[in-house]
């Protein structure tokens, strides 16, 4: 990312290569008490998961067993941006707020699944939540199940920490038969302010069908601006592509004139050689 990106030194930046063998996970400094002790427990052979059943025999076959339910959280004070009423704009600051708070929540999320020896998180979701003490406030939450490889191969990614994946079980089992494996969770988000329409504009558009140029220009702009961050955040991970790529909007707390715009999914590489895929069954069903 350039220097005046609001995401610059983003998780995971580096360009070192894929390590050989990956170091021992560091001792988390960042992370509550009762944390510590819950986590010792799953040390001891118990593990926690929030995937379902189903998910969880997919995991196994895809050759992971599930370590234990891993969060990160980050209560997070937002602050103001002043704006130009007529004018649509990024508002960086804001961007930055929301990038930090979900990035603090995400690495507390890693640091519980590295005291777990885990190679990654799978099923990973990402959450706000506004509480009644305070409307410029908003609790950032990570959570999801850490795993481990059954046959001791390491997949941690290319800087040495476990990946993490926003894709469902099955579709976790579905990119391992691929050759592919995760390597990232990746994000990019950009706060935009869209300009009111003037006076003069909705009076000349009343009763036509007509675009309107600067709010399509704006959104479009604001799309593209979480996009680029997006792919950015994945060449740092080295990865050849993106899966499960999908585009929100919320105008959480600011009003229905500032929306932020979040691209998120899971960066992915070509582990292996040639695989064989398994051909697809057709299933008739009975119920009709």
């Amino acid at each position: 990312m350039t220097e005046e990106s609001p995401q610059s030194g983003a998780r995971g930046e580096g360009t070192e290569s894929a390590p050989v063998a990956a170091p021992p996970p560091p001792v988390p400094h960042d992370l509550p008490k009762d944390a510590a002790h819950r986590l010792e427990e799953l040390e001891h052979g118990l593990f926690t998961s929030d995937l379902s059943v189903n998910e969880f025999l997919l995991v196994k076959e895809a050759g992971f067993h599930p370590l234990g339910f891993v969060m990160g959280s980050s209560i997070y004070h937002i602050g103001i941006q002043t704006r130009k009423w007529g004018q649509s704009q990024e508002l960086s600051k804001l961007t930055e707020a929301m990038y930090t708070a979900r990035e603090l929540a995400m690495n507390r999320m890693e640091e519980e699944a590295e005291e777990l020896g885990a190679d990654g998180v799978v099923g990973v979701r990402l959450d706000v939540n506004y509480y009644e003490w305070g409307n410029d406030s908003a609790e950032f939450i990570a959570f999801g199940t850490a795993v481990k490889a059954e046959d001791g191969t390491s997949y941690r990614n290319v800087h040495g920490k476990p990946f993490t994946s926003d894709l469902s079980g099955q579709d976790f089992w579905t990119l391992m038969q691929t050759g592919h494996v995760p390597q990232g969770l990746v994000l990019g988000t950009c706060v935009f302010h869209i300009a009111h329409r003037k006076f003069t504009q909705a009076l000349g558009s009343m009763g036509q069908n007509v675009e309107l140029p600067n709010f399509t220009q704006a959104l479009y702009e604001a799309r593209e601006l979480a996009m680029t961050r997006m792919q950015d955040e994945a060449t740092q991970l080295q990865a050849s592509g993106i899966v499960g790529v999908r585009l929100e909007e919320k105008s959480h707390q600011w009003g229905s004139h500032t929306i932020e715009f979040l691209a998120l999914g899971t960066a992915v590489t070509k582990r292996s050689g040639e695989v064989t895929l398994p051909k697809p069954t057709t299933i008739i069903s009975l119920d009709n």
